[in-house]
């Protein structure tokens, strides 16, 4: 549950971005269908129903004067006493009349261009300024982030504590699904391969064979909008995780140094890079992303060799560097004092490297 009165301040600040967004832009309104910019605006509430889309069942318009939420009968009611806070108004047309809202916007316009996040039918799109500013979380929401993290992160090491060989990949996914709901936290995506499928696939999508002597799980956990991702390894038998996890880890370490204030994400994709190189296993980095920012996408932006974004204080970040059927994740959030692993949890084993705790595979006896 969000403090109501946090939850005020923190949309009155963005709505006041938003409307000096449209002046400086010279628009006469904002539109924001997405589900990551929906839960930005109101502060962590959700217009999603069918979580297979980006999209939702209801957008926000802003305007110079309002804030108004565009739904229809189906969903307004709904939306109004579970999901969207007070400071908004509603435009409830009938779900058969959806011309009905594209008039209302119009009208709202007063001739003057319409921004959107999705931009559709001569709109122009959010300038990139606004979309940086997104990156930056704020204090509460970094809280919020916290509280996720932690709880995802208590639902992975749940599951694959429970975890047996004879499982499917399925029954893994599942209960790591089930796991996740059960604290109120949507499984966005739910990986898991077991010992034949996880050197094969960097994305293994959960099959029915058997798990096998060692698994994968892969959470991308969403709540109030925000993501928590991880990943977590799980073996059966003395002796029988990899011995070359720590290669891994090390070469991760080298990665999140360079994540700095100030820094590029090029200048940690350039290091991860590196590492690889440094770790005779080069041509991995061309097999998968490394991650890279994270918060209302699971992935807002995905580190490469040229992007140039600058890193600042209140920016989460979710890095995957991975060869030979291994991975690490975690989520972070960069503060003050340098990351914050706000998906660490202290029950699952983990080494020390450069005083920041790494997870181990789990090793079922």
């Amino acid at each position: 549950m969000i403090d109501p009165s946090v939850r005020a301040r923190e949309v009155a600040d963005k709505l006041a971005l938003l409307r000096e967004t449209l002046t400086q832009a010279g628009a006469g309104t904002l539109r924001l269908r997405g589900a990551d910019w929906f839960a930005w605006v109101t502060a962590g509430g959700s217009n999603a129903v069918l979580h297979t889309t980006d999209t939702g069942v209801a957008e926000i318009l802003v305007t110079p004067t309002e804030a108004c939420v565009l739904t229809d009968q189906i969903e307004g009611e709904r939306l109004r006493n579970e999901e969207v806070p007070e400071g908004f108004t509603f435009h409830i047309e009938p779900w058969a009349e959806p011309e009905l809202r594209e008039r209302f916007v119009s009208t709202a316009a007063v001739g003057l261009p319409v921004l959107s996040d999705r931009p559709v039918n001569g709109e122009q799109p959010l300038p990139p300024a606004l979309r940086q500013r997104r990156l930056v979380l704020s204090a509460s929401e970094q809280e919020r982030y916290r509280v996720l993290g932690r709880e995802a992160a208590e639902a992975m090491t749940d599951v694959l504590h429970r975890a047996r060989p004879e499982w499917t990949e399925q029954q893994l996914a599942g209960a790591g699904a089930e796991a996740l709901w059960r604290r109120g936290i949507h499984p966005a995506l739910v990986l898991a391969a077991g010992e034949r499928r996880l050197p094969l696939y960097r994305h293994a999508t959960p099959s029915n064979e058997p798990i096998g002597n060692r698994a994968m799980l892969v959470f991308c956990a969403r709540r109030h909008g925000l993501y928590a991702n991880l990943t977590r390894f799980v073996s059966f038998g003395a002796g029988s995780a990899p011995d070359n996890q720590r290669t891994l880890i090390d070469l991760e370490a080298t990665g999140l140094e360079a994540v700095k204030a100030g820094g590029s994400l090029s200048a940690v994709y350039h290091a991860l890079a590196q590492a690889y190189h440094h770790a005779d296993v080069e041509d991995a980095i061309r097999e998968h992303h490394q991650g890279g920012i994270t918060g209302y996408q699971a992935r807002e932006i995905v580190a490469t060799h040229s992007t140039a974004t600058l890193l600042e204080e209140g920016m989460a970040f979710a890095f995957n560097p991975s060869f030979g059927g291994m991975k690490i994740e975690d989520t972070f959030l960069l503060g003050p004092n340098g990351l914050e692993n706000l998906t660490f949890d202290p029950g699952w084993p983990a080494l020390d490297v450069h005083g920041r705790k790494r997870p181990l595979w789990l090793e079922i006896q």
